[in-house]
């Protein structure tokens, strides 16, 4: 066996991100990454994905659930990093997230009708019957778990972050046929009525939920939904409006998510709604990932209860409690070490300078004493 001597470190088990978008970056202009998305070859696009998934593990992100790809990109990535050919974290796909004809996941949503070849997502689907033909595909070309857009987003155009976009019916087909797959199934909703329409249905995850009412929250609780907030998306969507990277009417949406979206987290806190760690990287640049630790902190989680948010409890969601999450014998050693105690500095999580995949050291910074943030 080899000695690797860390110094004054704290080791962890690898940090686990539950929504990621390893497949997109933001540019220095929204309008540009519009033309460059229908220009830029499948090939090209995947080739971009590599430093992303890259910069990933190095920041101590050893698994990634990557909710939403086209084209098949992040499965292609996921089989290329499982054979060892390219560098980046254990990946589960989503690929196409399902979406209502106009919801947030219809890439064609308000571009003019016949503009283009297909003027929606792969994964657009109306109706019971139709959406579970459609989880039945996404299944088919390597999902490893069906993402569902329940209302509408921010970064979208024409789709309000309250409203809810499928019907009761829809949402339970969707469900009842992934968990058919022993696939589990997350559901972006921002607004209550959408996320309560899912969480009735049975999906595994809420992804984002800004605007959750107490009855949303309550019924999560009761039925085990697991919360994934996405503060870092916030934070850095805001950070792309005060730079002009975002549309106009985008912008609006982000201010109305943006005033409830912390009062919300704190009750589900309160409450004790499960929680896991996910960032929505992509919105902004891939790396920052651990920053997450910090904003669940300064919401009200308890530092160790940050920390397993982001290994233990993600483990769980993720379905992969039975080989990672902890540091025990019997599981994958993916190991990140951390200067100091975390748990005095959460914001250690941002200086990992050790990262060990599957007994396979990634990274191994020279002075622990004063590691680096990952650039």
């Amino acid at each position: 066996a080899t000695v690797v001597e860390l110094g004054d470190a704290t080791l962890l088990p690898g940090f686990m991100d539950a929504h990621t978008h390893l497949t997109v970056e933001p540019g220095a202009d929204w309008r540009k990454d519009v033309i460059d998305s229908f220009q830029r070859t499948i090939p090209e696009q995947t080739l971009d994905t590599l430093p992303w998934a890259r910069v990933t593990l190095l920041a101590g992100f050893t698994t990634v659930r990557n909710l939403g790809a086209e084209d098949f990109i992040d499965v292609g990535l996921r089989n290329a990093i499982a054979r060892g050919n390219v560098v980046g974290p254990r990946i589960l796909a989503a690929t196409s997230s399902l979406s209502s004809t106009g919801g947030h996941c219809d890439y064609g949503n308000s571009w003019r009708k016949g503009l283009m070849a297909h003027d929606a997502s792969p994964g657009v689907a109306d109706g019971p019957d139709a959406l579970r033909a459609r989880v039945r595909e996404t299944l088919k070309y390597g999902a490893d778990l069906i993402k569902v857009c329940a209302t509408g987003g921010v970064m979208s155009f024409n789709a309000e972050p309250d409203a809810p976009q499928f019907t009761q019916a829809e949402l339970d087909a969707v469900v009842d046929e992934a968990h058919a797959h022993r696939r589990k199934v997350a559901a972006h909703a921002h607004g209550a009525e959408g996320a309560k329409r899912a969480i009735r249905a049975g999906v595994d995850s809420i992804e984002h939920g800004t605007l959750l009412d107490d009855e949303a929250l309550a019924l999560m609780k009761r039925k085990g939904t697991w919360y994934v907030p996405t503060v870092l998306a916030f934070f850095g969507a805001k950070e792309l409006a005060d730079q002009g990277k975002l549309p106009p009417d985008t912008v609006a949406k982000l201010h109305t998510v943006d005033q409830r979206r912390e009062q919300v987290l704190r009750k589900a806190i309160a409450l004790g709604v499960r929680i896991a760690l996910g960032t929505d990287s992509g919105v902004f640049a891939h790396g920052r990932n651990a920053e997450e630790f910090a904003l669940l902190v300064q919401a009200g989680l308890p530092p160790a209860e940050a920390l397993r948010a982001g290994t233990v409890y993600a483990a769980e969601l993720l379905g992969v409690s039975d080989r990672l999450g902890t540091l025990e014998p019997g599981k994958l050693a993916d190991v990140v070490a951390v200067p100091g105690n975390p748990l005095q500095d959460i914001r250690a999580t941002q200086k990992v300078f050790f990262v060990m995949k599957e007994g396979v050291i990634q990274r191994n910074d020279a002075a622990p004493a004063c590691p680096a943030a990952v650039p």
